[in-house]
């Protein structure tokens, strides 16, 4: 068996030719392999979505009493289905169809989301120029096929408009794209490079400021919701079939629902037709009866501007979260502008889209004051968020009285000296005169009268020594004669 497996893996290439590894790493992700990917991110979540609504279509209508099912017909109505679970408005037999339910809209975004994603880790993307192809034929399809559907919805009782067909579909699923590919190609890094870091952090502690609202619209929500428990239980009907159908109406109408609990806990309200709910308002108007709507108080309460508690408990969570991002109080401030804009900003795409034309009868339009909601939100946050993120950060320690800083004091001394230098000048060169003057004169005067030199100490210690050895020597002379 060895002796075979030998056989088998001798290289007959002769020595010095042998590659150096057999398995070579692919560099690049080659061109068809390229193009499957793309086109598979493209078309499989396009027709996920579409066979989902297809269906949920069918279920409804076999669960529905008095209807009869038929496949042919749920595949034909999955078009627009598939159409408003993109946010295109619809014309039924001449009715504007235009408050859609978000929930299928945010399901269908994450599909794209998460198909760009893994295209873009398949190719290798690893740059935002990357991301490029991704995103372009990912919006490109979704743009496309709405068109398509558009043009074949022609003649039928349901219309809709080919360009707002091609346009909303191919922008949105262009967003939800971007978002997939974000963090594969690297564009958080590459948008924080490009802005200014007090700025990221704004737009960190915005992002985390709308999240916490529509946290408190979700709360507020479901707490009229459960209060108004026995409303909802009476808008089901005894049949499953209806009852089936009015809790999949609710549910994907539940984000419209939260939104309006939002714009109603920061204080504008909503209004469904002449129905009117507010903070500090309220006019009377019917509500449809589906259980999502239960929860609408039929009269106005006192106690309602209790719940601004909650958007300005969210504007301190904001400041918060920025007080700790740069010691200058007026850099938290201008953190803080960028998170309310960006909160604002969210309040008026959510208001859009949330609300909309309800064909023509008695709860025509479904809306949210948008500017209104916008500049409150706005307010929410700078103004708790930017009185805590001043005081509770960083300050300064303010300088004590009468003991000036060691830079202080040398600044001092340095513009000082400079004063002091001219003057300094002018005595040296008086001082200069006066020894030039004074030195002429001296030799003047030793021209005319020759000055003697004064002894030195060190000749009369020599003349010492001379006289006491001349001494010494006379002494010694006498004996020599004698």
């Amino acid at each position: 068996m060895v002796r075979f497996m030998k056989l088998l893996t001798r290289d007959e290439r002769p020595p010095g030719e042998e590659p150096v590894s057999d398995l070579v790493p692919e560099l690049e992700v080659s061109r068809a392999k390229r193009v499957r990917v793309l086109l598979a991110a493209a078309c499989a979540p396009l027709l996920f979505s579409y066979t989902a609504v297809a269906a949920v279509l069918a279920m409804v209508s076999f669960a529905a009493d008095r209807t009869r099912f038929s496949a042919t017909g749920a595949l034909l109505a999955a078009g627009p289905g598939w159409l408003a679970s993109w946010q295109v408005e619809l014309d039924l037999g001449g009715h504007p169809l235009g408050v859609l339910p978000l929930l299928p809209t945010f399901l269908a975004g994450w599909l794209v989301a998460r198909a760009a994603a893994r295209a873009a880790r398949r190719v290798g993307g690893r740059t935002p120029a990357d991301a490029v192809p991704v995103v372009t034929v990912i919006a490109g399809a979704h743009a496309l096929f709405g068109v398509l559907i558009a043009v074949l919805a022609g003649g039928s009782p349901i219309d809709v408009n080919p360009l707002t067909a091609f346009c909303v579909p191919g922008l949105l699923a262009g967003l939800a794209a971007v978002a997939g590919v974000a963090k594969a190609c690297g564009l958080p890094a590459a948008v924080r490079d490009r802005f200014d870091p007090v700025a990221v952090q704004g737009l960190r502690a915005g992002a985390l400021g709308l999240a916490a609202l529509i946290a408190c619209g979700a709360v507020v929500f479901t707490a009229a919701t459960a209060l108004s428990w026995s409303t909802v239980d009476s808008l089901f009907e005894p049949g499953f079939g209806p009852s089936f159908g009015l809790f999949v109406l609710s549910v994907a109408y539940l984000p419209n629902a939260i939104v309006a609990a939002l714009s109603f806990t920061t204080g504008p309200g909503f209004s469904v037709g002449p129905l009117t709910v507010g903070m500090f308002g309220y006019q009377e108007g019917q509500v449809p009866g589906v259980p999502v709507l239960a929860g609408i108080p039929s009269h106005h309460a006192v106690w309602w501007p209790a719940l601004l508690l909650l958007p300005a408990l969210v504007g301190a969570l904001v400041g918060w979260r920025i007080r700790a991002i740069d010691e200058d109080p007026m850099l938290r401030m201008r953190a803080v502008a960028v998170a309310g804009a960006l909160v604002a900003f969210g309040c008026v795409i959510l208001g859009t889209v949330s609300g909309g034309r309800l064909g023509d009868g008695p709860f025509d339009p479904v809306s949210v004051p948008v500017g209104v909601a916008s500049v409150i939100a706005f307010c929410w946050i700078v103004v708790p968020g930017g009185f805590v993120a001043f005081f509770a950060g960083a300050h300064e320690a303010p300088e004590p009285p009468g003991e000036p800083e060691v830079e202080d004091i040398a600044e001092v001394e340095e513009e000082a000296e400079p004063a002091e230098e001219p003057e300094a000048l002018e005595d040296e060169a008086l001082d200069e005169e006066a020894e030039a003057e004074l030195a002429g004169e001296l030799g003047e005067d030793t021209d005319e009268v020759p000055e003697e030199p004064e002894p030195e100490t060190e000749p009369e210690q020599d003349d010492a020594v001379t006289e006491s050895t001349d001494g010494s020597g006379d002494e010694s002379a006498p004996g020599d004669d004698r």
